[in-house]
């Protein structure tokens, strides 16, 4: 059975459209990173900096999204998610599943905060250096990887997503709109937006924002 340390319209809602693409049984552990108390220090044990995702699968404890997408699709190989080693696919999925934590998530962050490139003494790029990666990648087939809908798919399209539709960020650009609705039009992605807003609404986080 998989725990999973969640909190709604987080970073840990990238994971949550994942297990719901899985359809593998998992059980909600909520942690209240909104609380003005902060997390309580015992969540450390699980996550060493109290952030959320994190799972726990039968006693194994995995953090960090990308290590998390690469365990699971992994342990779940007949959801189709992943490239098996030595497919060659498996490299640019590998690349894309480290790509939206390394950089595309900490170069959005930085947009959002109006924080520009600050060098090349940072370990990831400018912001228009990632919006032009993104969009050559998702002009040359449907998916982040190619043809085929994979669990790289689920962490860059939830960044894209984000980015777009909450902050705001990333510019107008058919190639990300098409992407965008190609993933939303996915059953799973469906279920779990909904779930997300049923969770949010019920911890009072709505204030004016529409149900999906």
């Amino acid at each position: 059975m998989i725990t999973f340390y969640h909190a709604p319209w987080s970073r840990a809602s990238s994971i949550h459209w994942l297990l719901e693409e899985l359809g593998v049984p998992f059980s909600f552990s909520a942690v209240a990173i909104r609380a003005k108390e902060g997390v309580p220090e015992a969540y450390r044990s699980i996550q060493p900096n109290k952030k959320v995702p994190a799972i726990d699968h039968d006693g194994t404890v995995v953090t960090e999204r990308a290590a998390i997408t690469i365990y699971l699709a992994d342990v779940f190989a007949e959801a189709g998610l992943a490239p098996a080693p030595g497919d060659s696919a498996r490299a640019r999925y590998l690349t894309w599943l480290v790509y939206a934590d390394s950089v595309l998530d900490p170069v959005v962050a930085a947009k959002a905060h109006g924080i520009d490139f600050m060098g090349p003494r940072y370990s990831y790029g400018s912001f228009a250096e990632m919006v032009a990666n993104l969009e050559k990648a998702l002009s040359s087939g449907p998916y982040i990887v190619g043809d085929r809908f994979t669990a790289a798919d689920t962490q860059i399209g939830s960044g894209i997503h984000y980015a777009t539709n909450v902050l705001r960020v990333l510019p107008d650009n058919p190639v990300f709109k098409a992407y965008l609705d190609r993933l939303a039009a996915r059953p799973a992605f469906q279920r779990y937006s909904q779930r997300e807003f049923e969770m949010a609404k019920a911890a009072g986080m709505l204030e004016g924002v529409r149900q999906p």
